[in-house]
């Protein structure tokens, strides 16, 4: 049970020295303590980080103020040691002897006479020093050697704290037992923000609104830099606060009166500060909740860049030296983070909205050109402006604030579009029609002057059958109806003169049967006027030779000229009626036989 009871109290003991080594060195983020008694003799073990510069002297001496508030009934040494974690051997160590000169209080510093010796083991460690007038026992009796050097200290055979439990770090002692070393330590000390703050003048003047302050002024540091949240901190604001105002009840004439006020100046200061960086944090928040949701606008994006920015200047005032930096380097990491995507927001947001402005402005040069278009040219540009302002509209992507407007801008555009694209068609097709009629006609007149009458004709009626399809709306309406008469008379004549030319080849074909029968008994030319008829040598003998001999026995190749000459020129005589042309026949020696003259 003994033991048990030991071990509990260097469990406080070492919960004590951890609490208040926390509260003075506010550079270290985690010191460990470990206690044991070996041989009736009280080791002390601090560990801290590498990266933490500790004051070895303000550590002992703060030990050893620990040691003597508890009060020991006897002389009693304890062996000090300082160690950086993971390092095998301490790098500095100290001894010291605490022994009691009588009945008084042993509660009360200063009084008694109280010797300390410390000695270092290393051979040169001839250095020493006096504390502090913070820790005022080292003022009188007690002096304090110690080497920092590492490789004169001595390593031990064997190491006593191997067994020592682990203390948690992150929860310091609220309330300290007195301990027992060896034969007992006793008395208990309640330790609020530390035990060595009990020590204080203002304690002992039972001045307790100044002692609170004091208290708070050295415990709030490592609340800050421990706080987590908003809501942690406005906790310790909320102490500083009602700590300054129970300030307010030390009277004007009080010996403390100055020291009360200074203490009111800091708690303010720290408050003010806190509630500077709280209300940055608020605002942070607010911003966060805000960009949770697209914005609507250009206007809500600069919002949300201006409620970052207001978040984000105060916490750049907090240098690395406040408690509060590692609390706010985090949030103003995220928060600048945050103030440049809504920075690239605005510029994109800008980006697309110069693109809506422009798109509108291109819609406006439509609608003139629209206005005043008088060619194909004309509505091909109209088209080609439309679809330009469509495809800047189509580019605006649906999450942009300007998405909504683009959308109606839409609507109203495509429609506009589609018939400046149907009027482009209807012109394009007008003009080609009105080229390929001209072009037809060309080549009607190339025929004509080749008085192939049939081709010539074809191509009048293809050329006016173009110029009659253009459409009525078209620009090129007036000039293809210019064409319709022209090309209309011109077919006529074509026509006409294809007509005079078939006649003229079936009377060709007629007279060519009409001339021939058995033998060739006409020849023939034909002109625009007249046909002309000649006998040839041939039959003019026979008929001669018929009159002559009009009886000739050869009865079978007689010819009956006569009527034969008659039936020539009846058959002649319908040929020149159908064809319209006058008739001359003549005989081989060119005497006129016969004439028929028509009026043309």
């Amino acid at each position: 049970m003994k033991v048990a009871v030991q071990q509990e109290d260097l469990q406080l003991l070492a919960k004590t020295l951890q609490e208040q080594l926390l509260a003075e060195v506010s550079t270290a983020e985690v010191f460990e303590v470990k206690c044991v008694v070996n041989k009736d003799e009280l080791m002390i073990l601090t560990q801290h980080e590498s990266d933490v510069i500790v004051d070895v002297q303000i550590i002992f001496a703060v030990i050893e103020e620990v040691l003597q508030s508890l009060a020991p009934h006897r002389e009693r040494r304890v062996q000090c040691f300082l160690r950086v974690f993971g390092e095998q051997l301490p790098y500095a160590k100290c001894f010291l002897a605490l022994k009691e000169t009588g009945g008084e209080d042993l509660g009360k510093k200063g009084q008694g006479d109280k010797e300390i010796r410390a000695h270092a083991d290393a051979e040169d460690a001839g250095e020493e020093f006096v504390a502090s007038e913070r820790f005022p026992l080292f003022a009188s009796s007690s002096a304090l050697t110690y080497s920092p050097s590492i490789d004169k200290i001595e390593e031990e055979l064997f190491d006593p704290f191997a067994d020592a439990p682990n203390l948690p770090t992150s929860k310091p002692a609220s309330q300290i037992k007195s301990i027992l070393l060896g034969a007992a330590l006793v008395g208990v000390v309640v330790l609020g923000g530390g035990a060595y703050l009990l020590t204080r003048p203002c304690v002992m003047s039972e001045c307790k609104e100044i002692q609170n302050a004091e208290q708070l002024k050295i415990k709030s540091p490592q609340l800050l830099r421990r706080a987590k949240s908003e809501k942690e901190l406005v906790a310790v604001q909320q102490q500083l606060t009602a700590a300054s105002i129970a300030l307010n009840t030390v009277p004007s004439w009080s010996p403390r009166y100055q020291v009360s006020e200074e203490l009111k100046a800091s708690l303010s200061g720290r408050s003010e500060k806190i509630s500077q960086v709280v209300k940055a944090l608020e605002t942070g928040s607010l911003a966060t909740q805000k960009v949770q949701t697209p914005a609507s606008s250009l206007e809500e994006l600069q919002a949300r860049q201006h409620l970052w920015r207001q978040a984000i200047a105060p916490l750049e005032t907090i240098s690395s030296s406040n408690e509060l930096y590692g609390l706010v380097q985090g949030k103003l990491l995220n928060y600048r983070v945050r103030l440049h995507a809504v920075n690239q927001q605005i510029v994109t947001e800008e980006k697309w909205l110069k693109k809506l402005t422009a798109a509108k402005a291109v819609a406006s040069a439509a609608e003139n050109r629209e206005a005043t278009a008088k060619s194909l040219n004309d509505w091909q540009k109209v088209q080609s402006t439309w679809l330009v302002a469509i495809n800047a509209l189509n580019s605006i992507p649906l999450t942009s604030p300007g998405y909504q407007e683009a959308e109606k801008l839409l609507v109203d555009y495509k429609p506009k579009l589609l018939a400046a694209r149907d009027r482009a068609t209807k012109e394009r097709l007008a003009v080609k029609a009105y080229q390929q009629a001209l072009s037809t006609a060309k080549q009607a007149k190339v025929y004509e002057q080749q008085n192939q009458w049939q081709a010539a004709a074809i191509y009048w009626d293809q050329a006016l059958q173009t110029a009659k399809k253009i459409s009525q709306d078209s620009l090129y309406y007036t000039q293809a109806q210019s064409l319709i008469e022209p090309y209309s008379i011109a077919l006529k004549q074509a026509q006409e003169k294809v007509q005079v030319i078939s006649s003229l080849q079936q009377t060709r074909t007629d007279l060519d049967k009409t001339c021939i029968n058995g033998i060739r008994i006409c020849t023939f030319s034909i002109d625009n006027a007249r046909i002309i008829v000649r006998l040839t040598p041939e039959y003019d003998q026979i008929r001669q030779n018929n009159l002559a001999t009009p009886y000739s026995k050869n009865s079978d190749t007689a010819i009956d000229i006569t009527n034969h000459l008659q039936i020539l020129r009846e058959a002649l005589a319908v040929i020149s009626d159908n064809a319209s042309l006058s008739l001359f026949l003549y005989d081989s020696q060119g005497q006129v036989i016969y004439t028929r003259t028509l009026g043309r």
